[in-house]
Protein backbone atom coordinates (compact mmCIF):
# COMPACT_ATOMS: atom_id res chain seq x y z
CA UNK A 1 0.00 0.00 0.00
CA UNK A 2 1.51 3.59 -1.03
CA UNK A 3 2.48 5.31 1.93
CA UNK A 4 1.42 8.97 2.33
CA UNK A 5 2.52 11.53 5.20
CA UNK A 6 0.37 14.55 5.82
CA UNK A 7 2.23 17.44 7.49
CA UNK A 8 0.72 20.78 8.81
CA UNK A 9 0.21 22.53 12.05
CA UNK A 10 -3.60 22.99 11.42
CA UNK A 11 -5.21 19.93 13.09
CA UNK A 12 -8.41 21.14 11.23
CA UNK A 13 -6.39 20.10 7.85
CA UNK A 14 -4.33 17.64 8.87
CA UNK A 15 -8.14 15.45 9.46
CA UNK A 16 -9.57 17.17 5.84
CA UNK A 17 -6.35 15.26 4.54
CA UNK A 18 -5.83 12.65 6.02
CA UNK A 19 -9.08 11.09 5.57
CA UNK A 20 -9.46 12.43 2.16
CA UNK A 21 -6.57 9.98 1.16
CA UNK A 22 -8.06 7.29 3.63
CA UNK A 23 -11.18 6.97 2.12
CA UNK A 24 -8.91 6.94 -1.33
CA UNK A 25 -6.99 3.75 0.29
CA UNK A 26 -3.76 5.53 1.08
CA UNK A 27 -1.90 4.77 4.51
CA UNK A 28 -1.78 7.73 5.64
CA UNK A 29 1.02 9.34 9.04
CA UNK A 30 0.91 12.36 10.28
CA UNK A 31 3.34 15.34 11.26
CA UNK A 32 2.48 18.78 13.03
CA UNK A 33 5.51 21.00 11.65
CA UNK A 34 8.91 20.77 9.75
CA UNK A 35 10.83 18.74 12.18
CA UNK A 36 8.51 15.98 13.44
CA UNK A 37 7.99 15.48 9.22
CA UNK A 38 11.64 14.98 8.78
CA UNK A 39 11.90 12.45 11.98
CA UNK A 40 8.61 10.70 10.78
CA UNK A 41 10.03 10.80 7.08
CA UNK A 42 12.94 8.79 8.47
CA UNK A 43 11.02 6.26 10.25
CA UNK A 44 7.78 5.69 7.85
CA UNK A 45 9.66 5.93 4.64
CA UNK A 46 6.70 7.34 3.11
CA UNK A 47 6.21 6.93 -1.07
CA UNK A 48 4.87 10.81 -1.05
CA UNK A 49 4.50 13.34 1.23
CA UNK A 50 1.94 16.44 1.38
CA UNK A 51 3.61 19.42 3.10
CA UNK A 52 2.33 22.57 4.49
CA UNK A 53 4.69 25.89 3.31
CA UNK A 54 3.63 28.03 6.50
CA UNK A 55 4.92 26.23 10.14
CA UNK A 56 5.82 27.22 13.31
CA UNK A 57 9.43 26.00 14.41
CA UNK A 58 10.21 24.89 11.23
CA UNK A 59 8.50 25.46 8.15
CA UNK A 60 7.87 23.65 5.05
CA UNK A 61 10.45 24.86 2.55
CA UNK A 62 13.12 24.06 5.07
CA UNK A 63 11.79 20.34 5.86
CA UNK A 64 11.40 19.53 2.03
CA UNK A 65 15.34 20.28 1.68
CA UNK A 66 16.23 18.41 4.70
CA UNK A 67 14.02 15.52 3.66
CA UNK A 68 15.31 15.64 0.09
CA UNK A 69 18.56 15.45 1.42
CA UNK A 70 18.15 12.12 3.78
CA UNK A 71 15.26 10.51 2.45
CA UNK A 72 14.49 11.21 -1.16
CA UNK A 73 11.10 11.52 -1.58
CA UNK A 74 7.91 12.69 -3.46
CA UNK A 75 6.84 15.66 -1.84
CA UNK A 76 3.85 17.88 -2.30
CA UNK A 77 3.22 21.50 -1.27
CA UNK A 78 0.13 22.17 -0.07
CA UNK A 79 0.56 26.83 0.38
CA UNK A 80 -1.99 29.54 0.57
CA UNK A 81 -2.77 31.63 -3.02
CA UNK A 82 -0.75 34.39 -1.36
CA UNK A 83 2.84 36.45 -2.67
CA UNK A 84 4.31 35.36 -0.02
CA UNK A 85 3.18 31.94 -0.21
CA UNK A 86 3.92 31.54 -3.56
CA UNK A 87 7.36 32.41 -3.95
CA UNK A 88 7.96 30.14 -0.84
CA UNK A 89 6.02 27.44 -2.78
CA UNK A 90 8.24 28.23 -6.07
CA UNK A 91 11.66 28.37 -3.13
CA UNK A 92 10.49 24.71 -2.28
CA UNK A 93 9.95 23.42 -6.07
CA UNK A 94 13.65 24.30 -6.52
CA UNK A 95 14.72 23.05 -3.31
CA UNK A 96 13.36 19.24 -4.48
CA UNK A 97 9.50 19.40 -4.32
CA UNK A 98 7.71 17.66 -7.18
CA UNK A 99 4.68 19.73 -7.46
CA UNK A 100 2.06 21.77 -5.05
CA UNK A 101 -1.59 22.73 -5.06
CA UNK A 102 -2.81 26.12 -3.60
CA UNK A 103 -5.10 25.66 -0.39
CA UNK A 104 -9.05 27.31 -1.30
CA UNK A 105 -8.96 31.35 0.51
CA UNK A 106 -12.18 32.28 -0.98
CA UNK A 107 -11.08 33.65 -3.73
CA UNK A 108 -11.91 31.27 -6.76
CA UNK A 109 -14.95 30.07 -5.35
CA UNK A 110 -12.93 26.48 -4.25
CA UNK A 111 -13.70 24.54 -0.90
CA UNK A 112 -11.77 22.20 1.30
CA UNK A 113 -13.97 19.56 -0.50
CA UNK A 114 -12.15 20.80 -3.81
CA UNK A 115 -8.91 20.16 -2.07
CA UNK A 116 -9.16 17.21 -0.74
CA UNK A 117 -10.05 16.09 -4.23
CA UNK A 118 -7.64 17.92 -5.81
CA UNK A 119 -4.67 15.86 -3.10
CA UNK A 120 -5.95 12.47 -4.36
CA UNK A 121 -6.01 13.17 -7.65
CA UNK A 122 -2.24 14.42 -7.34
CA UNK A 123 -1.46 11.91 -4.90
CA UNK A 124 -2.69 9.33 -7.47
CA UNK A 125 -0.98 10.66 -10.08
CA UNK A 126 2.39 10.54 -8.35
CA UNK A 127 1.90 7.22 -7.05
CA UNK A 128 1.27 5.89 -10.09
CA UNK A 129 3.89 7.81 -12.13
CA UNK A 130 6.87 6.18 -12.81
CA UNK A 131 9.43 8.55 -11.16
CA UNK A 132 13.20 8.83 -11.12
CA UNK A 133 13.68 9.73 -7.30
CA UNK A 134 17.45 10.11 -7.70
CA UNK A 135 17.18 12.41 -10.94
CA UNK A 136 14.94 14.21 -8.78
CA UNK A 137 17.03 14.55 -5.59
CA UNK A 138 20.10 15.42 -7.00
CA UNK A 139 19.35 17.88 -9.77
CA UNK A 140 17.47 19.87 -6.77
CA UNK A 141 20.07 19.21 -4.22
CA UNK A 142 23.01 20.22 -6.75
CA UNK A 143 21.29 22.71 -8.42
CA UNK A 144 20.17 24.37 -5.26
CA UNK A 145 23.69 23.79 -3.17
CA UNK A 146 25.41 25.05 -5.98
CA UNK A 147 23.62 28.73 -6.35
CA UNK A 148 23.65 28.88 -2.10
CA UNK A 149 27.45 27.79 -2.41
CA UNK A 150 28.06 31.11 -4.82
CA UNK A 151 26.39 33.14 -2.14
CA UNK A 152 27.84 31.33 0.81
CA UNK A 153 24.76 31.72 2.67
CA UNK A 154 24.61 28.43 4.44
CA UNK A 155 27.45 26.15 5.52
CA UNK A 156 24.35 23.85 6.26
CA UNK A 157 23.35 23.58 2.63
CA UNK A 158 26.75 21.78 1.59
CA UNK A 159 26.16 18.56 4.50
CA UNK A 160 22.71 18.07 3.03
CA UNK A 161 23.86 17.95 -0.08
CA UNK A 162 26.52 15.27 1.24
CA UNK A 163 24.05 13.51 2.28
CA UNK A 164 21.95 13.45 -0.75
CA UNK A 165 25.03 11.64 -2.51
CA UNK A 166 25.13 9.10 0.17
CA UNK A 167 21.40 8.50 0.90
CA UNK A 168 19.62 9.02 -2.55
CA UNK A 169 17.94 5.61 -3.73
CA UNK A 170 15.73 4.78 -7.32
CA UNK A 171 12.00 4.19 -6.96
CA UNK A 172 12.15 2.92 -10.32
CA UNK A 173 11.62 4.98 -13.78
CA UNK A 174 10.75 3.79 -17.52
CA UNK A 175 12.41 2.91 -20.21
CA UNK A 176 11.31 3.13 -23.27
CA UNK A 177 11.77 -0.28 -25.85
CA UNK A 178 9.82 -0.82 -29.12
CA UNK A 179 7.13 1.38 -27.65
CA UNK A 180 6.69 -0.71 -24.44
CA UNK A 181 7.51 0.78 -20.95
CA UNK A 182 8.88 -1.42 -18.15
CA UNK A 183 10.30 -0.33 -14.70
CA UNK A 184 13.91 -0.05 -14.02
CA UNK A 185 16.08 1.73 -11.60
CA UNK A 186 17.70 4.89 -13.05
CA UNK A 187 21.05 3.56 -13.94
CA UNK A 188 24.52 4.95 -13.28
CA UNK A 189 24.43 7.78 -16.12
CA UNK A 190 21.60 9.62 -13.68
CA UNK A 191 23.83 9.23 -11.06
CA UNK A 192 26.50 10.07 -12.80
CA UNK A 193 24.93 13.63 -14.11
CA UNK A 194 23.34 14.48 -10.93
CA UNK A 195 25.76 13.41 -7.88
CA UNK A 196 26.38 16.40 -6.52
CA UNK A 197 30.08 15.26 -4.88
CA UNK A 198 30.91 13.91 -1.86
CA UNK A 199 31.28 16.96 0.79
CA UNK A 200 30.63 20.41 1.07
CA UNK A 201 33.71 21.66 -0.74
CA UNK A 202 33.20 19.34 -3.55
CA UNK A 203 32.25 19.78 -7.09
CA UNK A 204 31.20 17.43 -9.78
CA UNK A 205 30.93 18.45 -13.73
CA UNK A 206 26.89 19.08 -12.76
CA UNK A 207 28.05 21.20 -10.32
CA UNK A 208 30.14 23.70 -12.32
CA UNK A 209 28.75 27.83 -11.70
CA UNK A 210 25.58 27.82 -14.37
CA UNK A 211 26.76 30.93 -16.58
CA UNK A 212 25.81 30.86 -19.93
CA UNK A 213 27.28 29.28 -22.54
CA UNK A 214 29.62 30.69 -25.14
CA UNK A 215 28.21 30.21 -28.67
CA UNK A 216 30.64 28.74 -30.96
CA UNK A 217 30.42 28.91 -35.32
CA UNK A 218 28.12 30.22 -37.15
CA UNK A 219 23.63 29.62 -36.12
CA UNK A 220 20.47 30.23 -37.90
CA UNK A 221 19.21 34.06 -37.68
CA UNK A 222 16.04 34.94 -35.39
CA UNK A 223 15.38 31.34 -33.72
CA UNK A 224 12.49 30.58 -31.88
CA UNK A 225 12.31 27.81 -29.14
CA UNK A 226 9.07 26.79 -27.70
CA UNK A 227 9.74 25.02 -24.25
CA UNK A 228 6.54 23.09 -22.68
CA UNK A 229 7.51 21.30 -19.40
CA UNK A 230 4.55 19.95 -15.89
CA UNK A 231 5.50 18.54 -13.05
CA UNK A 232 9.22 18.77 -11.82
CA UNK A 233 9.84 21.50 -14.34
CA UNK A 234 10.54 24.47 -12.52
CA UNK A 235 13.62 23.75 -11.25
CA UNK A 236 14.87 22.35 -14.84
CA UNK A 237 13.56 24.96 -16.74
CA UNK A 238 15.31 27.69 -14.09
CA UNK A 239 18.78 25.76 -14.66
CA UNK A 240 17.96 26.08 -18.38
CA UNK A 241 17.43 29.46 -18.64
CA UNK A 242 20.37 30.36 -16.32
CA UNK A 243 23.24 28.70 -19.03
CA UNK A 244 20.74 29.84 -22.77
CA UNK A 245 23.39 32.16 -24.67
CA UNK A 246 21.55 36.01 -25.15
CA UNK A 247 24.03 35.59 -27.97
CA UNK A 248 21.50 32.85 -29.76
CA UNK A 249 19.73 35.63 -29.85
CA UNK A 250 16.17 33.64 -29.83
CA UNK A 251 12.82 33.94 -29.33
CA UNK A 252 11.78 31.84 -26.42
CA UNK A 253 7.97 31.00 -25.11
CA UNK A 254 7.65 28.49 -22.30
CA UNK A 255 4.66 26.81 -21.30
CA UNK A 256 4.52 25.51 -17.90
CA UNK A 257 1.47 24.21 -15.87
CA UNK A 258 0.80 26.35 -13.32
CA UNK A 259 -2.25 28.33 -11.63
CA UNK A 260 -2.69 32.08 -12.20
CA UNK A 261 -0.82 34.16 -9.94
CA UNK A 262 2.28 31.30 -9.86
CA UNK A 263 3.36 32.03 -13.87
CA UNK A 264 3.65 35.74 -12.99
CA UNK A 265 6.68 35.05 -10.46
CA UNK A 266 8.14 32.07 -12.19
CA UNK A 267 8.85 34.60 -14.96
CA UNK A 268 10.57 37.24 -12.85
CA UNK A 269 12.55 34.68 -11.04
CA UNK A 270 13.46 33.34 -14.48
CA UNK A 271 14.30 37.13 -15.58
CA UNK A 272 16.77 37.34 -12.92
CA UNK A 273 18.61 34.27 -13.51
CA UNK A 274 18.66 34.64 -17.38
CA UNK A 275 20.54 37.27 -19.93
CA UNK A 276 16.90 36.74 -21.62
CA UNK A 277 14.08 39.66 -20.95
CA UNK A 278 11.95 37.32 -19.26
CA UNK A 279 8.34 38.42 -18.68
CA UNK A 280 4.13 36.46 -18.35
CA UNK A 281 3.35 36.94 -21.51
CA UNK A 282 0.08 39.28 -22.49
CA UNK A 283 -2.47 39.69 -24.94
CA UNK A 284 -1.31 40.91 -28.34
CA UNK A 285 2.34 41.47 -27.33
CA UNK A 286 5.46 41.07 -29.45
CA UNK A 287 8.09 38.71 -28.88
CA UNK A 288 11.82 39.81 -30.19
CA UNK A 289 15.28 38.35 -30.16
CA UNK A 290 16.65 37.81 -26.67
CA UNK A 291 12.96 37.71 -24.86
CA UNK A 292 11.08 35.17 -23.57
CA UNK A 293 7.25 35.06 -22.91
CA UNK A 294 6.00 33.00 -19.79
CA UNK A 295 2.42 31.28 -20.56
CA UNK A 296 -0.07 32.89 -18.06
CA UNK A 297 -1.50 30.31 -15.65
CA UNK A 298 -5.45 29.96 -16.70
CA UNK A 299 -4.91 31.10 -20.27
CA UNK A 300 -3.69 29.38 -23.59
CA UNK A 301 -0.68 30.83 -25.41
CA UNK A 302 -1.18 31.20 -29.08
CA UNK A 303 0.95 32.50 -32.26
CA UNK A 304 -0.48 35.00 -34.02
CA UNK A 305 2.43 35.61 -36.54
CA UNK A 306 5.94 35.32 -36.95
CA UNK A 307 6.71 38.27 -39.24
CA UNK A 308 10.51 40.46 -39.01
CA UNK A 309 12.04 37.92 -36.82
CA UNK A 310 9.56 38.81 -34.76
CA UNK A 311 6.54 37.02 -33.07
CA UNK A 312 3.05 38.20 -32.26
CA UNK A 313 1.17 36.53 -29.29
CA UNK A 314 -1.73 36.10 -27.84
CA UNK A 315 -3.75 34.39 -24.88
CA UNK A 316 -7.13 32.23 -25.25
CA UNK A 317 -9.45 30.93 -22.36
CA UNK A 318 -10.95 28.17 -24.48
CA UNK A 319 -11.62 24.87 -23.02
CA UNK A 320 -9.02 22.91 -21.23
CA UNK A 321 -6.94 20.47 -23.56
CA UNK A 322 -5.57 17.29 -21.89
CA UNK A 323 -7.34 18.80 -18.43
CA UNK A 324 -4.89 21.88 -18.30
CA UNK A 325 -4.81 25.58 -19.00
CA UNK A 326 -2.05 26.19 -20.56
CA UNK A 327 -1.58 23.47 -22.79
CA UNK A 328 1.90 22.48 -24.79
CA UNK A 329 -0.13 21.45 -27.64
CA UNK A 330 -2.01 24.78 -28.14
CA UNK A 331 1.30 26.59 -28.14
CA UNK A 332 3.98 24.36 -30.11
CA UNK A 333 0.78 24.02 -32.83
CA UNK A 334 0.19 27.36 -33.18
CA UNK A 335 3.79 28.22 -33.44
CA UNK A 336 4.45 25.95 -35.97
CA UNK A 337 1.43 26.90 -38.37
CA UNK A 338 2.96 30.27 -38.13
CA UNK A 339 6.40 29.50 -38.04
CA UNK A 340 8.95 31.47 -40.80
CA UNK A 341 11.71 31.33 -38.45
CA UNK A 342 13.67 28.37 -37.77
CA UNK A 343 11.86 26.45 -34.63
CA UNK A 344 12.79 24.28 -31.81
CA UNK A 345 10.54 22.15 -29.65
CA UNK A 346 11.72 20.92 -26.64
CA UNK A 347 9.55 19.22 -24.08
CA UNK A 348 10.58 18.45 -20.42
CA UNK A 349 9.63 16.30 -17.21
CA UNK A 350 6.17 15.67 -16.59
CA UNK A 351 3.29 13.49 -16.56
CA UNK A 352 0.45 13.22 -19.27
CA UNK A 353 0.82 13.46 -22.78
CA UNK A 354 0.50 17.27 -23.58
CA UNK A 355 3.31 18.29 -25.94
CA UNK A 356 3.25 15.19 -27.91
CA UNK A 357 0.56 16.76 -30.88
CA UNK A 358 3.03 19.68 -30.27
CA UNK A 359 6.25 18.32 -31.42
CA UNK A 360 4.64 16.43 -34.48
CA UNK A 361 3.50 19.77 -35.42
CA UNK A 362 7.03 21.28 -35.00
CA UNK A 363 8.48 17.97 -37.11
CA UNK A 364 5.96 18.52 -40.23
CA UNK A 365 6.59 22.10 -39.68
CA UNK A 366 10.72 21.54 -40.61
CA UNK A 367 11.58 22.48 -37.02
CA UNK A 368 13.65 20.47 -34.57
CA UNK A 369 12.30 18.36 -31.73
CA UNK A 370 14.10 17.80 -28.20
CA UNK A 371 13.05 15.61 -25.37
CA UNK A 372 14.50 15.51 -21.83
CA UNK A 373 15.97 12.24 -21.42
CA UNK A 374 14.60 9.64 -18.90
CA UNK A 375 17.48 9.45 -16.27
CA UNK A 376 16.99 13.39 -15.49
CA UNK A 377 13.20 13.76 -15.77
CA UNK A 378 11.72 13.15 -12.09
CA UNK A 379 8.93 12.05 -14.39
CA UNK A 380 8.86 10.70 -17.93
CA UNK A 381 5.39 11.12 -18.87
CA UNK A 382 5.42 13.87 -21.19
CA UNK A 383 8.94 13.13 -22.62
CA UNK A 384 7.83 9.53 -23.34
CA UNK A 385 5.09 9.97 -25.08
CA UNK A 386 6.61 12.79 -27.04
CA UNK A 387 9.20 10.08 -28.04
CA UNK A 388 6.71 7.55 -28.93
CA UNK A 389 5.29 9.54 -31.71
CA UNK A 390 8.86 8.84 -33.45
CA UNK A 391 8.98 12.70 -33.89
CA UNK A 392 11.59 13.24 -31.68
CA UNK A 393 15.44 14.63 -33.03
CA UNK A 394 16.99 14.51 -29.73
CA UNK A 395 16.95 13.01 -26.19
CA UNK A 396 18.88 14.69 -23.68
CA UNK A 397 19.49 14.86 -20.39
CA UNK A 398 19.01 17.87 -18.03
CA UNK A 399 23.11 19.05 -17.97
CA UNK A 400 22.84 19.32 -21.83
CA UNK A 401 19.69 20.74 -23.22
CA UNK A 402 21.29 23.95 -23.50
CA UNK A 403 23.93 22.43 -25.78
CA UNK A 404 21.11 20.66 -27.56
CA UNK A 405 19.18 23.29 -28.04
CA UNK A 406 22.03 25.68 -29.55
CA UNK A 407 23.04 23.16 -31.80
CA UNK A 408 19.68 22.62 -32.98
CA UNK A 409 19.99 25.97 -34.48
CA UNK A 410 23.88 25.39 -35.56
CA UNK A 411 24.01 25.99 -39.59
CA UNK A 412 27.98 25.19 -40.11
CA UNK A 413 28.39 28.44 -42.48
CA UNK A 414 25.15 26.84 -44.38
CA UNK A 415 22.10 29.04 -45.08
CA UNK A 416 18.76 27.07 -45.06
CA UNK A 417 17.28 27.40 -48.58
Amino acid sequence: MTRVLVVDDSQFMRTVVDNALTEAGYDVETATNGSEAIETAAAYDPDIVTMDVEMPELGGIDAVERIMARNPTLILMLSVHTEQGTETTLDALERGAIDFLHKPDGSDGRTLADLSSEVVAKVDELANANVSSIALARASASAYATRSSRANRDVATGRAVAGAGAGADSRGSLEVSGGSTTNRPAGPDAQRAFSPGSGAGSKSESDEDPEPIELEGDHADDPTVVLGASTGGPKIVEALFERLPADLGAKVLVVQHMPEGFTERFAERLDRLSEYDVREASDGELVRAGEAAIAPGDAHLEVANNVGGRLRVRLDDGERIHGVRPAIDVTMQSAAETAVDPICGVVLTGMGRDGAAGIESIKRAGGHTIAQDEATSPVFGIPCQAIQTGCVDDIAPATELVETIVDAFDTDGETDE
